[in-house]
């Protein structure tokens, strides 16, 4: 007599991460608002009540593959998050930080996508654990001797995180082959940090703009919560 078939058992830990792949795949594609837990389910390759078991809603979903995205990218450039409070201002490489965001972007255009989508929707931006350490490195920076008076970290943040990750769709429209999206990385590094060392102009050349921006300005208003 034939013995009964066990049922087989998954792994939660291996389910869980199987579908937030999916959710990051459909985030990519289509943005929150086409995520639902039956399609995510079904690319995952589970039924919707084990999904349902893991995120009782879609709202669920979004926020902890938006999470987990954001901690990925904590990792990549600045490393381990329980170690970052030990780092020091003048102990930051910043031509190394700038390479490793560089290549991340490059080599993870989706990622780069759900965070900036989910950046922007956010009704707290400063809540997000990667803006947060970026946008206050660049304000403890901005604080030290060794930056130039009056930068507007917020700002720059903004600037500088919105190109790193545009720019992986202009290298991926053009680039024919990893060998020249790897030159085209290198190209934005380079570009990148010559912007932040020395600017684009030659202040002599443009004497309204240099007298405009060393007027004294009023410290500019933070990014709040909606409600707050």
């Amino acid at each position: 007599m034939a013995e009964p078939r066990q049922k087989r058992t998954r792994d939660p830990v291996e389910t869980r991460e199987a579908i937030l792949r999916a959710a990051r795949t459909l985030l990519a594609k289509d943005g929150p608002e086409a995520i639902s837990l039956s399609e995510v389910a079904h690319l995952a390759g589970v039924n919707r009540g084990t999904a349902y078991q893991h995120f009782k809603t879609r709202e669920n979903l979004i926020e902890a593959t938006a999470d987990g995205v954001s901690e990925q990218m904590f990792r990549a450039v600045f490393g381990d998050p329980e170690t970052i409070g030990e780092r020091q201002v003048e102990d930051v490489d910043i031509a190394d930080t700038t390479d490793r965001l560089v290549n991340f972007a490059m080599d993870n255009p989706e990622l780069g996508r759900i965070w900036l989508l989910q950046l922007l929707s956010s009704p707290d931006p400063t809540a997000d654990p990667f803006w947060r350490e970026y946008e206050g490195s660049l304000e403890r920076f901005a604080s030290t001797d060794n930056s130039r008076e009056g930068v507007d970290a917020e700002v720059l943040s903004v600037i500088m995180l919105a190109s790193a990750f545009l720019w992986p769709v202009w290298a991926r429209s053009h680039a024919h082959g990893e060998e020249e999206r790897r030159a085209l990385a290198h190209r934005f590094s380079q570009e990148f940090l010559r912007l932040s060392m020395y600017g684009s102009v030659q202040p002599d050349r443009y004497p309204q703009v240099a007298e405009r921006l060393g007027r004294k300005v009023a410290k500019p208003a933070k990014l709040r919560a909606v409600g707050k």
